[in-house]
């Protein structure tokens, strides 16, 4: 096959372009050039495609003795990814723009035009498995690296897009056998540092970008009673789940930690509460991809029996942990699901991935999540409790291990 290897700059995708050119593939790297101040450089293991990566990527196809080329996607990427997080933020979502990343550049421009070059397929260093059933069909299913595994940000892809894709890293046993294969092809970008910040906000300073770009809009931080406790300079900086960076004039009157519940874009008001209140037990989410006859919806065909007939997990975070959980109802375009296990901390703009085992059955953006049963009455103690996080960062894990 005619396989157009992505080269990041990092080990991931170095590793999985000399895979490809192992397995017999005639093999061309490209390097996606997304940022438009391409003289910056990156700090430490911060960010990702910057110059310096785009130099390391040359390197390895030098090494590997493939041709290479950089195309410039940055105006595709401002306008698609950038925007989409910027768009989400100011509505009172929490994006991950590695799926944005995903589904608009590498698996849509990419890949587009890699089929319009006459390439087969793209590979890139993303560790998910591809499996093929008897009829040529693919499934998406994590990696074995569960510490790696990024079918979650993989999944919105689809399986049009999954069929013209290779993922070399699939069964890799760990990041230090990539790096140690690396070291012995000899690759100098073995040792690189993973890059776990999001690639336009290479300082790591979300907030700071996301007031630059929208400006300040001061408004009030008010409890679940409406009583005001604070101020802020815009709500857009605040994701549900969040902790930390709230600056509260006064404490909870049980002295208990207060996280924000809801950001109310209109209002431009920040409502705050305790954990208790964060949690929930069903999700809807919208903007359905499907992959198979379990949840086969693309015709727009509900399924008789739906993806309720088989056991299913949810991950609504990239690093989150998968939970039990049952499909109410599916169709092209919506899910809702009840989650067996309570959750914390779900905010809408997250992305829900539905899994039967390691294999991605759908997945979905979230639109809203509730609490249906009473309070005390929690099917056991919640998962994924929000961390303490900075005031920086959003709760929704946008490290996807951006090296891919």
């Amino acid at each position: 096959m005619r396989v157009l290897a992505a080269l990041s700059g990092g080990v991931d995708s170095a590793v999985a372009a000399a895979r490809a050119v192992d397995a017999g593939h005639d093999v061309v790297g490209v390097h996606m050039a997304l940022s438009r101040t391409r003289d910056q450089f990156r700090t430490g293991s911060r960010g990702c495609c910057s110059i310096e990566d785009a130099g390391d990527a040359r390197r390895a196809a030098d090494v590997l003795g493939i041709p290479y080329y950089v195309w410039d996607l940055s105006e595709r990427f401002e306008e698609t990814v950038v925007a989409d997080f910027l768009s989400e933020y100011a509505a009172g979502r929490t994006p991950n723009p590695c799926v944005r990343c995903n589904e608009h550049i590498k698996f849509a421009t990419l890949l587009d035009k890699a089929l319009a070059l006459g390439f087969d397929a793209v590979c890139t260093g993303h560790y998910a498995r591809v499996v093929e059933r008897a009829d040529g069909t693919r499934e998406l299913h994590r990696a074995r690296d569960a510490a790696k595994d990024q079918s979650y940000v993989l999944a919105v892809m689809g399986p049009e897009r999954l069929a013209r894709s290779l993922f070399p890293l699939g069964d890799v046993a760990s990041k230090e056998e990539t790096r140690r294969e690396a070291a012995a092809r000899g690759l100098s970008v073995s040792a690189k540092p993973d890059s776990y910040d999001i690639c336009f906000v290479a300082d790591g300073d979300t907030q700071g970008f996301l007031r630059d770009r929208l400006g300040a809009r001061p408004g009030e931080v008010v409890d679940s009673s409406g009583e005001v406790v604070g101020t802020h300079d815009g709500a857009y900086a605040y994701t549900v789940g969040q902790r930390r960076g709230l600056a509260l004039g006064r404490p909870a009157a049980d002295g208990r930690p207060r996280y924000v519940l809801r950001v109310e874009p209109v209002a431009n008001r920040v409502v705050v509460g305790s954990a208790d209140e964060l949690v929930v037990d069903r999700v809807v989410a919208d903007r359905a991809v499907w992959y198979d006859e379990v949840g086969r919806l693309g015709g727009g065909a509900t399924p008789s029996a739906g993806p309720a007939a088989e056991p299913v997990t949810v991950q609504v975070r990239a690093h989150g942990a998968p939970v039990a959980a049952s499909v109410e109802t599916a169709d092209a375009g919506r899910v809702a699901v009840r989650l067996l296990e309570p959750l914390r901390g779900v905010a809408p703009g997250q992305s829900l991935v539905v899994y039967a085992g390691t294999r991605v059955l759908g997945q979905a953006t979230v639109t809203s999540a509730e609490r249906t049963r009473p309070a005390g009455v929690p099917a056991a103690e919640p998962a994924d409790v929000p961390a303490d996080l900075p005031a920086d960062m959003p709760a929704d894990d946008h490290a996807a291990r951006a090296t891919a």
